[in-house]
């Protein structure tokens, strides 16, 4: 379902009484999870947002963000959990496991077909058609999928593990998995359970595990008229399997050996650093701490992971900074009633100065090559002329025709060739032309037919230029120029007043610039720690807008101009930025 990137309709703040309801069917639908489990996986006071959204089928699917991670998803009143949350709870959902190498089909969007799966020694769990389903690799109990099944586990063993096991629905390393933090499973050993009494299955446990030790069948969805896949792992044993760090390609970072908070707790550490050696400067104080956060230290963040101060033992950053000024890298003070600026930074203090920017580890670079994102690089846009239906006469001797886009040095190559060809250049004053009845026809007004009969070339030049129709060029990196008719629509901020006289910042026009706007959205609602929505445009079918609470033109401003290196003038609305000293 997630296989290709999906549209967000909305990304709001979930309500109380939403809050609630949410916790409800979450115990409804998973009876196993206790108060406190429930408690946890929907926290009462920590953000949690609901984040609307239509995947390229055109489903309509609901969204639950905590922490910056997609946590569930609601598709036609059903709940299911993301990935994220089955590495929580990995005994959430009755556990299939399949081979490393057909996870790179169920990413693509393929169902698990029945001879993909892998049979242990206990057997398959027991389930019902219809019933949700985690599916795991060998090796590791972490599940990497989710999916409903196609028939229940009796029809399964009666078919001889032939046809369509389980109907996936999201997987790691698809599209709503990258919204999150695309962090990597974490490496959970397989329950030891012994196996059943063969003598009440009759035998049939044991045809079935034979096709453990013959995994060259394994027909996935769109693939059984092409053949079938071989998969020579296969015929290592399922030990053998486990210990080869060259199956699957999901061998567990060192850093899993810590928890997830001292993991967060590193990462803010070298985040905060990072900002301070590289990007803060002594004219940028006094600093506030939430342009510290928003401004700097989200931008240090390495790629492929997300800092969540909740997730840190500090759990918040005047809780941090505190600590940090106690080290005496920093002096906080609270220059205005309830807002904290950093005053003062000790650069040569020995965590600065021996602070580097930790180079990645080739296997996470391996994990997250597959899945990272190519960064922006701005279009290169250039204006050009069209030729109207008034001036062909004036073109038609060079080639061209109505419709014709020329460059501006073209049409200045064209005018001068046409001048002197038909002996049109003064011949007391070189820098005169006269004007012949193709000329004025094209360049002069109504009121100047008769008045005007010879033009300098600059002010000829100009005049041609503006009786031609714009149109412009853009060309991404790697791209063919895409060329159209009119003039490019600049990126428009604006700030609008909502309910209870509140501001909101409204951008528009992002697609043309090549900016997707659910990614923008994404960024902005971190830097400015404020919720954003996006939107259909007003009047529009295909342009989507984004908005985000409260001026953010100053956040957004840096964004475009300083990370995206678009033009000051391909953007408007700049001016609108708060002031420094009043509030935004």
């Amino acid at each position: 379902m997630f296989a290709k990137a999906f549209r967000v309709k909305s990304n709001t703040a979930i309500k109380g009484s939403d809050r609630r309801k949410l916790r409800a069917d979450v115990t409804a639908v998973f009876p196993t999870l206790g108060t406190d489990q429930v408690s946890e996986l929907v926290p009462g006071k920590e953000e949690l947002n609901i984040v609307k959204l239509y995947a390229h089928r055109g489903d309509a699917v609901t969204v639950y963000v905590s922490g910056g991670n997609p946590i569930l998803f609601e598709l036609e009143k059903n709940l299911y959990p993301t990935v994220y949350t089955l590495w929580s709870y990995p005994d959430l959902l009755p556990t299939f496991t399949t081979w490393p190498l057909v996870l790179e089909k169920l990413v693509g969007g393929a169902d698990l077909m029945l001879p993909g799966l892998v049979v242990p020694p206990a057997g398959l769990p027991q389930v019902q058609k219809g019933d949700l389903c985690a599916i795991a690799l060998v090796g590791n109990r972490a599940p990497v999928a989710i999916g409903v099944a196609a028939m229940s586990t009796a029809e399964m063993l009666t078919s001889g593990l032939k046809g369509r096991g389980f109907s996936v629905l999201h997987t790691y390393q698809d599209h709503l998995w990258r919204s999150g933090d695309k962090s990597s499973p974490p490496s959970i050993a397989p329950l030891a359970l012994d196996p059943p009494d063969l003598s009440e299955e009759k035998g049939s446990v044991h045809a079935d595990t034979t096709l453990q030790g013959d995994m060259r069948r394994l027909t996935l969805e769109g693939e059984e008229e092409e053949g079938e896949v071989q998969q020579r792992c296969g015929e290592k044993s399922l030990s053998e399997a486990t210990e080869d760090p060259s199956v699957g390609g999901l061998n567990p970072d060192p850093t899993d050996s810590k928890t997830l908070q001292e993991q967060m707790d590193e990462l803010l550490q070298r985040c905060f650093l990072h900002a301070l050696k590289y990007r803060v400067k002594k004219a940028d104080l006094p600093l506030l701490t939430s342009t510290l956060l928003g401004s700097h230290m989200f931008s240090c963040c390495p790629e492929g992971r997300q800092l969540d101060i909740k997730k840190s033992s500090y759990k918040k950053l005047s809780k941090f900074l505190q600590h940090m000024q106690q080290e005496q890298i920093i002096q906080v003070q609270e220059l205005s009633k309830g807002v904290e600026s950093i005053v003062a930074v000790d650069w040569k203090h020995p965590r600065i100065t021996s602070f580097v920017i930790p180079e990645p580890s080739p296997t996470s670079q391996t994990i997250q090559e597959g899945s990272r994102e190519q960064p922006y690089h701005p279009p290169d846009i250039k204006s050009l002329y069209c030729v109207p239906a008034s001036m062909t006469l004036l073109f038609q001797e060079s080639g061209h025709k109505k419709g014709s886009i020329l460059e501006g040095s073209e049409v200045r190559t064209i005018v001068i060739n046409y001048a002197k060809k038909n002996d049109l250049v003064d011949a007391d004053n070189k820098n005169l032309v006269k004007l012949d009845p193709i000329l004025c026809d094209c360049i002069l007004e109504k009121g100047e037919q008769h008045t005007v009969m010879k033009l300098p070339w600059d002010s000829l030049l100009n005049r041609c230029l503006e009786k031609l129709q714009p149109a412009y060029q853009v060309t991404f990196p790697g791209q063919e120029p895409i060329v159209k008719k009119g003039k490019i629509c600049p990126i428009d901020i604006t700030l609008a007043q909502r309910a209870s006289n509140k501001k909101v910042t409204v951008v528009r026009n992002l697609e043309a610039y090549g900016l997707d706007p659910c990614s923008v959205a994404t960024i902005l609602q971190q830097r400015c720690q404020a919720s954003t929505t996006v939107t259909p445009a007003p009047g529009t079918k295909d342009i989507l807008q984004v908005q985000i609470q409260g001026n953010q033109i100053h956040h957004l401003g840096r964004l475009l101009l300083e990370e995206y290196r678009l033009p000051r003038k391909h953007i408007q609305g700049l001016e609108k930025a708060p002031k420094p000293g009043k509030k935004k």
